[in-house]
């Protein structure tokens, strides 16, 4: 199969290409083909792009993905991740590229009711932050491509997930970093955000997994969650992580990090990623976080 993949320098891209790659597949990244990343909101170099290497598959990666700092450049993360996304669906329909798996994320259920928790593909999304709102959009313009075009696109909702790699603005590297710069300084406190949000975390080489099998046994049109179906308290990931540490180190809470709005608890239903592809989870959390920190280390 070939398959090309956007958004592959980001921190799944990575992930995703070896994984094809050790498949079989030919993988062709558009972002290997110049210095800067490649810039899904040219419709016309995204087009050409596509018409050029003319694949089996495309895997849509490429996003704006920070949840915080989608809060500082709004206007932005909708145009990279709505109307970016449409050119890669646009450009495939023209050029009869029939399957396109694109990715959102679990952003998008937002405000959840702790009643639907753990929730299915069909609970209500009522985005919260920008980001969620951008792959919302994202999200509705695939299903809109498969109605409208008989498009074979495929939506992946990913929860949130981890692994070497990902840069120390987000959770767990962020942790690993303060934790691997603690015992290089002899520090005994790291700070940290809030402790409270409950979340449901992956290792990102399962998350890659499953996203091929997706383009593989996925049925066009239809959304998928991709997660471990159990929720984990960012408290005892943090836990975790200093029990790691050369010496003891102590949490403290520093305001600073803490985001204004803040989805409590976000835990998913696996079961119609499972029943469609066979996929199960690989990982141990305790393994990826202790993957992650040695990661960090060598930084």
């Amino acid at each position: 199969m070939i398959a090309v993949v956007t958004g592959a320098r980001g921190f799944v891209g990575p992930h995703l290409v070896a994984h094809l790659e050790d498949r079989g597949d030919t993988v062709v990244s558009l972002d290997r083909r110049g210095p800067e990343p490649f810039d899904v909101t040219d419709a016309d170099a995204v087009r050409a792009a596509l018409e050029r290497e003319r694949p089996d598959a495309v895997y849509h990666l490429a996003a704006m993905s920070h949840v915080g700092d989608s809060w500082k450049a709004p206007a932005l993360v909708l145009r990279v991740n709505a109307e970016g996304t449409l050119n890669v669906l646009r450009a495939c329909v023209d050029l009869g590229i029939n399957r396109v798996l694109v990715v959102g994320s679990a952003e998008e259920y937002g405000r959840v009711d702790p009643a639907d928790l753990p929730l299915s593909e069909d609970a209500p999304l009522r985005p919260v932050t920008p980001y969620g709102a951008s792959k919302v959009a994202g999200n509705f313009l695939a299903l809109q491509s498969f109605l409208g075009d008989g498009l074979g696109a495929i939506r992946a909702r990913p929860f949130n997930h981890t692994g070497p790699g990902q840069e120390a603005t987000f959770l767990v590297p962020a942790l690993a970093a303060r934790i691997a710069r603690a015992e290089q300084t002899g520090a005994r406190e790291i700070p940290v955000g809030s402790l409270d949000a409950v979340r449901d975390v992956s290792d990102v080489r399962d998350v890659v997994r499953a996203y091929r099998l997706l383009v593989e046994r996925g049925e066009p049109g239809e959304v998928y969650n991709v997660c471990s179906g159990r929720g984990v308290a960012v408290s005892e990931i943090a836990q975790r992580l200093v029990e790691r540490a050369r010496h003891e180190i102590r949490l403290v809470v520093d305001p600073e990090l803490v985001r204004a709005v803040e989805v409590p608890r976000l835990v998913g239903d696996n079961r119609r990623l499972r029943e469609a592809t066979g996929w199960v989870p690989e990982h141990e959390l305790s393994s990826t976080l202790a993957d992650v920190l040695d990661a960090a280390r060598l930084n």
